[in-house]
C-alpha cells in the first residue's frame, strides 16, 4: 500500500464533539427566518440539515431557502453567531483519542490538514479555542478551495499546499456522507468513516467509505498499519 503522507481530518463530529452545538445553531438560524419547531416546515428543514451535514453551511441554507439568497445569508449569519456564542460559553472538547492519534501521525511524518464546512470566520474562532492548533499543518474551509464538500476541492487543495506527490498518499477521516464523497472523488487511498458524528455506517458506506471506525482514535492505527495498536473496529467496504 502507498504510504500515507497527508491526513485530512474533518472537524465537527470527527475531531471535536460538537454535534449538538451545530444542530442547535442550525435550529436557531432557521427559526429566525420563520421556520419554527413543531411545524412540518421545520421538520423538513432539519431533515435537509441532517442529510447535508459536512457541506458548506451557506449551501445548506440555500437548499432550505431556494431562490432567496438574502434569507439564506441571514440564516447563515445567525448560525455563525449562535455557534460561536456556544463556543464562548462551553468551549470545544476533542473526541477522546483525537490528540493522541494526531501525535502518532505527526511522529510518523504524516502532515495533518483539518477541513471543514464552516466559513473562514467560524473556522478562525474554532482554531483560536483549540489548545492543539499548533499540531496542524493546514486548516481549510470552502473559501480556501473554491468549493466545499462533497466536491474534492478541499482535499486537493491540501495536497497542493502540503507538497504531496500523489493523491494515493492521502487518508481522509470524517463522520458524514459528504466527507466520504469528497475523499473518494479526490482519489485518497483511505477514506474512513467514523461513527462519532451524524451519519450511520450505511450512509458512510454509501458515500464510498473504504473503512468504518468507531472513532478517529483508531485512525492512526489504520493509516500506520505497522504500528502496535491497530484499530479496535475496522470494516472494509471492499
Amino acid at each position: 500500500m502507498t504510504p500515507v503522507k497527508l491526513a485530512c481530518l474533518d472537524l465537527a463530529g470527527t475531531t471535536i464533539g460538537d454535534t449538538d452545538m451545530v444542530e442547535r445553531a442550525f435550529a436557531e438560524a432557521i427559526a429566525t427566518q420563520g421556520i419554527v419547531p413543531g411545524t412540518s416546515a421545520y421538520a423538513r428543514a432539519m431533515v435537509h440539515v441532517h442529510r447535508s451535514r459536512g457541506c458548506p453551511k451557506i449551501e445548506v441554507f440555500r437548499g432550505i431557502f431556494p431562490g432567496n439568497e438574502a434569507q439564506a445569508q441571514a440564516a447563515n449569519l445567525t448560525f455563525e453567531r449562535s455557534y460561536e456564542g456556544a463556543i464562548e460559553r462551553a468551549g470545544l472538547v476533542p473526541i477522546p483519542g483525537t490528540i493522541e492519534a494526531i501525535e502518532r501521525l505527526r511522529d510518523a511524518g504524516v502532515k495533518i490538514a483539518l477541513i471543514t464546512g464552516f466559513s473562514r470566520a467560524t473556522l478562525g474562532r474554532v482554531l483560536s479555542s483549540l489548545s492543539w492548533v499548533d499540531m496542524l499543518d493546514l486548516a481549510l474551509c470552502p473559501e480556501d478551495a473554491g468549493r466545499g464538500r462533497p466536491y474534492p476541492d478541499m482535499v486537493l487543495t491540501a495536497v497542493l499546499r502540503s507538497g504531496v506527490d500523489d493523491v494515493r498518499q492521502v487518508a481522509v477521516a470524517g463522520d458524514s456522507e459528504s466527507d466520504m464523497l469528497c475523499g473518494r472523488r479526490a482519489g485518497a487511498s483511505i477514506v474512513a468513516g467514523v461513527l462519532t458524528g451524524v451519519h450511520s455506517r450505511e450512509r458512510l458506506l454509501g458515500g464510498g467509505a473504504t473503512h468504518i471506525l468507531d472513532s478517529v482514535a483508531d485512525f492512526a492505527g489504520l493509516v500506520l498499519p505497522n504500528e502496535v495498536g491497530a484499530p479496535s473496529v475496522v470494516t472494509s467496504a471492499s
